[in-house]
């Protein structure tokens, strides 16, 4: 039997509704986080949180606290016996007329979700997508918004053309992400990711990373990526060494991989 958390209560899935004219359904007016379940418990809490607050503010929609989101995943983990994987969190405004313009008397829909599952390493092919540029100046690239279509059309656009996920450029032409993962670029002992101003999302695994000074912030221009001693995908749920990128085989790093298998707890088998 699967459960979720809906509104405040664990139910069973296949009795919980969300309205037909819920803004997240009907225009993607909503936020979300996806966290990392290890021992029964929730990583990283507080930086999601403080995502989640950030983006909360741009689009002036209510969340819950860090203690309710606490509290929910709690009551869902012990429904589910679920130890380890992951939880999802999603807020939307709720129900709303038709049109742009919000309801006055905002009632927030909020769920949680969960899935087995363990943090590991992989590796992935990336192509550079043509279809698709991060817009830096915008104030969405900074936020988990329900709108995922960009990042959709990117992901298409790699798997028919037979890699597993796409590079995102900003506006610019410099690197900033990639459909669901921050980018991590070693050069020698160094590592190096995109700045938020560039286009990038603040990822939680990107955060942990600064903040041990592992790892520092720069603008990227493609060039660097080929020359690089290894790229890698990191995210709340997993590191993914980068083996082949826009046709051409990447070098790895045995040690380097391991330095950031250890800052972010993941099992590198």
């Amino acid at each position: 039997m699967t459960f979720v958390w809906l509104n405040g209560q664990v139910c069973e899935a296949a009795q919980a509704h969300v309205s037909l004219a819920d803004r997240g359904l009907t225009l993607g007016d909503g936020l979300f986080e996806t966290m990392c379940v290890k021992n029964g418990n929730l990583l990283h809490l507080d930086r999601h949180m403080h995502r989640l607050q950030e983006g909360s503010a741009v689009l002036a929609l209510p969340v819950p606290s860090g203690a309710e989101v606490a509290q929910a995943a709690k009551a869902l983990l012990a429904a589910t016996g679920l130890q380890n994987g992951s939880a999802r969190l999603t807020v939307t405004r709720g129900v709303g007329p038709r049109g742009l313009a919000p309801p006055h008397d905002v009632r927030p829909t909020v769920f949680m979700t969960v899935a087995a599952g363990t943090a590991r390493v992989a590796s992935v092919s990336v192509m550079t997508s043509q279809l698709v540029r991060r817009d830096e100046q915008s104030p969405l690239s900074r936020i988990k918004s329900l709108n995922y279509l960009p990042n959709i059309l990117a992901r298409q656009e790699a798997e028919r053309a037979g890699y597993e996920d796409a590079l995102l450029l900003n506006v610019q032409g410099r690197v900033a992400e990639t459909t669901v993962s921050t980018l991590v670029l070693q050069e020698q002992e160094k590592f190096v990711t995109p700045s938020v101003a560039e286009g990038a999302l603040p990822g939680v695994a990107r955060g942990v990373l600064l903040q041990t000074g592992l790892m520092t912030e720069e603008k990227v221009e493609q060039a660097r990526l080929q020359q690089a001693t290894a790229l890698y995908l990191v995210n709340s749920l997993g590191l993914r060494v980068v083996s082949l990128l826009n046709g051409q085989e990447m070098a790895r790093c045995s040690s380097g991989l391991r330095t950031l298998c250890a800052a972010l707890d993941v099992a590198q088998d």
